[in-house]
Formats: structure tokens, sequence, C-alpha cells
């Protein structure tokens, strides 16, 4: 399965043009206030409306409400939503259901999780919803969202690798070793395409894209035991 492609924090027309003139699989899109990367409905209505068909569109929302959500979905229906705050299997369902969207859920590791952990987690949302479709494995940060930095991929088990959405600190000059070790089934990337916060870089969109397509190119390498390359 060849990895697909997430670019996420847009919140400029210049930048969703460039994206989509390329061979990127979905755009994503930051709900949340607090981000530098923030849009509101309003804004990202704007920005979908410049997506072709084929590309998904996808919103990210940490800790907001039923109600919240469902404002947003009717200015600015993404086709998929990502939960990366401290939402229950029971809310992600709940809205997921009301909206009728399936949903990815963020899994932000922390230092000292196992690969038993993240299968768990795995188990536990892939029992709760049939709205679940993946996760994704971001590295942790204090704060919501991205820290830019890359966790130990070590600890991702081979039976839970091609499943994930790997984010985190992917960059063109790492998103090649990624892929080849873990084949995971895409990569999110948001600062790691850019040249200054919120701001897209076409050049680094496009190499991040070349990697990406070399990698899928390349044998699996699987990640050695104990590695602690990270």
């Amino acid at each position: 399965m060849l990895s697909r492609i997430k670019f996420c924090g847009f919140n400029r027309k210049d930048d969703v043009y460039a994206a989509v003139q390329l061979d990127v699989h979905a755009l994503g899109f930051v709900f949340y206030p607090e981000s530098s990367r923030y849009v509101n409905a309003n804004q990202a209505r704007e920005l979908i409306a410049l997506v072709p068909p084929f590309i998904s569109t996808v919103g990210l929302f940490v800790n907001a409400t039923k109600e919240q959500v469902i404002n947003i979905m009717n200015s600015a229906p993404v086709d998929l939503l990502q939960f990366h705050g401290d939402e229950t299997p029971l809310q992600c369902n709940q809205i997921a259901e009301v909206v009728r969207r399936p949903y990815l859920r963020a899994l932000r590791v922390k230092p000292g999780m196992t690969a038993n952990d993240l299968l768990e987690y795995d188990a536990q949302y892939q029992a709760s919803s049939p709205w679940f479709r993946n996760l994704l494995l971001d590295s942790y940060a204090e704060n919501y969202g991205g820290s830019g930095k890359v966790f130990d991929w070590s600890i991702i088990p081979k039976e839970l690798a091609s499943r994930v959405v790997l984010s985190g600190g992917l960059t063109m000059h790492n998103v090649k070793d990624a892929i080849s070790r873990l084949h995971p089934c895409a990569v999110d990337v948001s600062s790691g395409i850019e040249h200054s916060k919120g701001v897209k870089d076409p050049c680094k969109m496009h190499d991040f894209i070349k990697a990406v397509k070399l990698a899928n190119a390349l044998p699996h390498v699987p990640l050695p035991e104990n590695n602690n390359e990270f």
C-alpha cells in the first residue's frame, strides 16, 4: 500500500491554490482558536471552495462541543473530522454520527508509551464506532497541536503501522525514512512545509511530495528493535 499525503494548517488562499497543483491527497483546516493556523467557518468555506474533487478536506477540532462542530459543518462541510483533544470515544462517535462524517483520532505519543498502549487505544476506538477510520500518531506536547518534533517510531507495532496516519516533525528530509520503515497509510505534515508559522512554502510542499513518492517506490525496511535514534 502506498502512503498517502495530508498537508495540514491552511489559512491562506495562495497556499491552498499552490497545494492543489501538487499530488496531495488531503488538506487540513484547524478549527482550534488557540492555534496560529486557526480558521473560522467562513474562512474555511472560502478555502474549501478552492479544493477540487478527489482531494479530501479534513477539519481538526480540539475539545469542541457537538454544537460547535455542527455550526462549522453547516458553513464549511469537510469530508473528514480529526479529533485532537481529550475527546472520549463516546464523544467522538456522537459528533461523527450527528454530522455523518468519519473521523481520525489523534494520539499524542508520550514518552514511556509502549506498543501495547497504542494497540489498546486503537482497539478501543475500533470497537466504539463505525465512523472511526484511523489513529493519527503525533508527538506529545504540553499544549494541543503539533510540536514539530519526531517521536520514537520504534514503539509503533508492525500490526498497527500500516493503518496509522503518521505525524509529528515530518519534513522532506525524514519522511522517506519514515515510510520505508513503517509504510503508514498516510503521512501528515504542517510545520515541515512552511517557511514561517502558518505560511506554506511551495518548494517545501513539492519536495515533501517528491520524497514520499521516492519512499513509496522503495522496499519496506523494518524499524530495528530497541532503536534509540530519536
